[in-house]
């Protein structure tokens, strides 16, 4: 497995923007399919955006389409979330997932198991003011 860690939370403004990083180390990073939840307080977990290994496909959430980015650099072994236009309700703890064998197609299908994505960071908060 791998080990993530989360930054670049904080607080804003309504509208305004933040860019989450996740930086993977262990074996192999660049191999992994990765990806942002998010988790509310009260709420469940809930997927945001995924992105495969080589970066050629990315998924969201119906929430985050046209408002965020996901995007990695291999290189740096970081995947990033930017996030714009940001809403109260954007408010949640961010965590950043990886997986080096399920398709990032089906983590956000109803039903699916969080519990099936082999690591998971620590989580940033990000507060959105209105």
């Amino acid at each position: 497995q791998v080990q993530l860690v989360e930054s670049g939370g904080g607080l804003v403004q309504a509208g305004g923007s933040l860019r989450l990083s996740c930086a993977a180390s262990g074996r192999s990073p660049s191999n992994y399919n990765m990806g942002w939840f998010r988790q509310a307080p009260g709420k469940e977990r809930e997927f945001v955006a995924d992105i495969s290994w080589n970066g050629g496909s990315t998924y969201y959430a119906d929430s985050a389409k046209g408002r965020f980015t996901i995007s990695r650099d291999n290189a740096k072994n970081t995947v990033y979330l930017q996030m714009n236009s940001l809403k109260p309700e954007d408010t949640a703890i961010y965590y950043c997932a990886a997986d080096r064998v399920l398709s990032p197609s089906a983590w956000s299908r109803s039903g699916f198991s969080l519990r099936s994505l082999g690591s998971w960071g620590q989580g940033t908060q990000v507060t959105v003011s209105s």
